[in-house]
């Protein structure tokens, strides 16, 4: 009898204390608990905030990847005749600069356009230890295609301005903007 009601007992305990463990649990309702944050994001309220250069659920976008690739121009300025040709974004460094080559079908092979990502956003400026003569800036705004995420229009607003001081506007402050697809 005496062993009896000691398993009865513990049988108690054991049960109360499992009430008392899941009770417990289930309270205590840390929202940041099971979420983990990439590429040093930091869980607030159980959302993930992200460094600069990263984006996702998770921080597990590298947002300059949307904008690394080949793309195709398609272009008029405003001292310039419709043109079309090929650009390539390369990876900067840093977590959110790029470089261009190719730009304005004009840059030399090693010469790049520097430019630094910000969301959807890019925005571009001179090259560093340029010899073309060139002086550039602009932004550009990125259109993912939502059902073929390697696809999407980059519009970009820039200008440029050669040597002699003539500058071709791509819908800065006249002309057409310029649109680049892949």
């Amino acid at each position: 009898m005496k062993a009896r009601l000691k398993s009865i007992v513990l049988s108690a305990i054991g049960v109360l204390a499992t009430f008392t463990a899941v009770t417990y649990t289930s309270c205590n309702n840390d929202p940041c608990k099971a979420i983990v944050c990439a590429y040093g994001g930091t869980c607030n309220e159980g959302e993930c905030i992200c460094p600069s250069g990263f984006e996702g659920t998770h921080c597990e976008i590298v947002t300059k990847d949307k904008f690394v690739g080949v793309w195709t121009v398609f272009e008029d300025g405003t001292i310039t005749q419709p043109a079309q040709y090929e650009i390539n974004i390369l990876s900067g460094e840093g977590n959110t600069d790029v470089k261009i080559s190719n730009f304005y079908n004009s840059f030399p092979p090693g010469q790049y356009v520097n430019g630094r990502v910000v969301g959807d956003s890019i925005y571009i400026f001179s090259p560093t230890n340029s010899t073309s003569g060139f002086k550039v800036s602009g932004y550009g705004l990125l259109e993912w295609e939502e059902f073929y995420p390697e696809h999407g229009k980059l519009t970009m607003y820039y200008t440029i301005t050669n040597a002699e001081g003539k500058t071709n506007d791509f819908g800065v402050n006249g002309g057409v903007a310029s649109e680049w697809n892949r």
